[in-house]
């Protein structure tokens, strides 16, 4: 008998799901299940009990250890909170009330409520003594028959649904940790995404690369000449291999959903809290330099602003900084999450805005372009090194496109679709910027855009509107990573809007501190896109498949390896250098 019957729950799927008396339970009372224990998230499992995690009560029974409950499992939220920043289409209503509890709740409510009005209308023979039972509810409870011969599918289709298992057969599959609902008695997280097209595959996909990092092209130009271009599709390529990495090691077994999943597969537990504390470091500094683009933005359409108060100056950027993180603060706060997957699609309009207005005073509006700059300049090309390699960084997002495609065989081309677009697209913004403005050429080439013109003022304007709908959703996940550690008599929404008032404030404090976008964001490239994209997809792929790898996959993964931990010293070393000179 293994240990899972010994405790009592044969059936693994019962860890991750609830048992089946709670479901039976849940459609006699109109089909909402039971609460969990308020201020807790619900407990997971791994795809067993490892021996060191459990302890012997004696009795030879094995029972794991409260303190260790969620060991191995964090980050539960992983899966569903990347899924809103990368998901393109908005959801349908219908979508909207499924992911929220509250709204089932309140509507079987009034529905209850509606049944008890008009019941007490009626005879007393038909009512009984009671005269109070809703029209829902049977004078018997239904067998298990009846239940499945007159269920209806559930309104929330998620991706955790098991099947019953036989009676006597012992459970094969395992289930991935991260395609495990949250549950929250505070937080309402969207389901898992449904299952997507090629199409649908490749918006999110571009959805995910198309970010701000296109706004800093023209300056990498400026930073490393004109044959920093070769970094583009050299920095690509490798890219695009490393994801196809990615997806063979989700391919190499069934609990394998999301990076940190591969991380786990890879290095253990260890290598799952690495991987996603990489990750959630990445999304802070991401949010960090949304703070600075809109300071900066702002104080470009608004540069005599500023406010003088008992003795404190703020600069226009400064006040700029600390007011729109004050605005977006109550989206941050928002205790229904699939709200925010509305801002989902905002990403690519944004950038493909931004990229017409800009051939548009080149061309239509007579700014032109004029040829200059130099061929190469080593000093600064660590700069130009991390600028491109940002513009790449979305490795943290592609398992979970992967694993949510209709047909996973197509996920090849859609990878190289995507990666072969992005980086003609940010080589010709960078071309044409650095052409149009030269060596006056800024961090962002929409502050060199002439204001008179309508569509420089379109295209500042859609700068500021995307870092403002990106905030919210790229912050989110770091929050329910720190609001799952905590306690769990501390997992109440008012300790989550504490700590996501917090994190906003702290990246308030950063931005104003490091006020360099160019600099910072070639400091993100150095360090975590390299990381992410480069070296870690590499080291994964070699240890889950070790034995099994070609010899030329071996030294090509190292190659990649080798490159970027070079790339992210040298390019950690000259941003800072720079941004301590200054």
């Amino acid at each position: 008998m293994d240990r899972d019957e010994e405790m009592g729950h044969g059936d693994r799927s019962l860890l991750f799901i609830g048992d089946e008396d709670d479901d039976l339970e849940a459609d006699r009372d109109g089909g909402s299940t039971p609460s969990s224990d308020p201020g807790s998230f619900s407990d997971r499992s791994d795809s067993g009990v490892d021996d060191d995690e459990v302890d012997d009560d004696g009795d030879g029974r094995g029972a794991p250890r409260e303190d260790d409950g969620q060991k191995g499992t964090w980050p539960q939220s992983f899966r569903q909170s990347i899924d809103m920043m990368s998901a393109v289409p908005s959801p349908a209503m219908s979508t909207i009330i499924a992911a929220s509890p509250n709204l089932s709740k309140l509507g079987n409510s009034i529905k209850e409520a509606g049944s008890s009005f008009f019941l007490k209308k009626a005879t007393s023979s038909t009512l009984g003594p009671e005269g109070s039972l809703p029209l829902t509810r049977p004078l018997l409870p239904p067998s298990l028959s009846q239940l499945s011969a007159t269920s209806h599918p559930p309104l929330r289709e998620s991706t955790d649904s098991l099947p019953p298992r036989p009676p006597g057969q012992r459970a094969e599959s395992v289930v991935p940790p991260s395609s495990v609902c949250l549950k929250s008695s505070y937080i309402d997280l969207p389901p898992p995404s449904i299952k997507c097209g090629q199409r649908q595959a490749i918006l999110n996909g571009l959805n995910v690369l198309c970010g701000v990092g296109i706004l800093t092209t023209s300056y990498g130009i400026k930073q490393g000449g004109w044959l920093s271009l070769i970094l583009l599709p050299l920095l690509g390529g490798c890219s695009c291999y490393t994801g196809l990495l990615l997806k063979k090691c989700i391919d190499s077994s069934p609990s394998i959903d999301t990076y940190p999943d591969i991380g786990q597969a890879a290095f253990g537990i260890y290598g799952r809290i690495f991987v996603s504390v990489v990750l959630y470091l990445e999304l802070y500094a991401s949010a960090v330099e949304y703070i600075t683009l809109l300071g900066d933005s702002l104080s470009s359409v608004f540069p005599s602003a500023y406010l003088a108060f008992i003795g404190i100056y703020l600069n226009a950027h400064n006040l700029f900084a600390i007011a729109m993180a004050l605005a977006i603060l109550p989206s941050v706060w928002l205790k229904n999450l699939s709200l925010l997957s509305y801002l989902s699609a905002g990403g690519v309009i944004a950038t493909t805005t931004v990229i017409v207005c800009l051939f548009w005073v080149g061309i239509g509006e007579g700014v032109g372009f004029h040829p200059g700059g130099t061929a190469l300049n080593l000093t600064h090309f660590p700069v130009a090194l991390g600028l491109y390699g940002y513009c790449y960084s979305g490795h943290s997002v592609f398992p979970n496109i992967y694993s949510s495609m209709e047909e996973r065989s197509k996920f090849t081309f859609v990878l190289l679709f995507c990666f072969i677009l992005v980086t003609v697209v940010y080589a010709g913004v960078a071309v044409s910027g650095f052409l149009m403005f030269g060596e006056s050429t800024m961090s962002q080439f929409t502050l060199n855009m002439p204001q008179q013109y309508i569509p420089s003022k379109i295209a500042i304007w859609m700068t500021i509107i995307n870092p403002y709908t990106k905030y919210a959703l790229t912050l989110t996940p770091v929050a329910l990573s720190i609001e799952e550690a905590l306690p769990r008599r501390m997992q109440t929404y008012q300790v989550g809007m504490c700590v996501r008032t917090a994190l906003v404030a702290s990246t308030v404090v950063v931005s104003l501190s490091f006020p360099y976008f160019a600099l910072v964001m070639a400091l993100l490239g150095s360090v975590f896109t390299m990381l992410v994209a480069l070296v870690l997809p590499c080291a994964c792929y070699l240890s889950i498949k070790k034995g099994s790898t070609p010899s030329w996959e071996v030294v090509l993964c190292i190659t990649i390896i080798l490159l970027g931990i070079l790339c992210a010293f040298v390019g950690s070393y000259t941003s800072i250098s720079q941004m301590i000179s200054r």
